[in-house]
């Protein structure tokens, strides 16, 4: 027999329902995917996505540290490199809709 532990871990009925339906579809069992995050979690050496809380309301951009403006800079540079675009006129029906929640 293979040397391995067993992990136990309760969590919310629907949540398992959900995400196992997810992996079937994907052929791969809760252990498999189990193995899969430990093992980012080595390589990564941490958590394999970024784990915080998000920001309740939108921030004051004289509120953000100068490493949080820079960061927020490089990701706007980023997603235009990246093509991560949209074009002005669908940006502004965007920010009418957000308004209007």
């Amino acid at each position: 027999m293979a040397n391995t532990s067993a992990v136990y871990a309760r969590i919310d009925n629907e949540l398992k329902e959900n995400a196992e339906s997810i992996l079937a579809k994907l052929g791969i069992t809760p252990s498999a995917a189990i193995q899969m995050l430990y093992s980012q979690i080595v390589l990564q050496n941490g958590m394999p996505f970024e784990a915080k809380l998000p920001y309740e309301k939108p921030i004051a951009w004289g509120a953000l540290t100068p490493e949080e403006q820079a960061a927020e800079i490089q990701k706007g540079l980023d997603d235009v490199r990246n093509g991560n675009v949209i074009p002005f006129e669908e940006f502004k029906k965007q920010m009418k809709k957000a308004d209007t929640l």
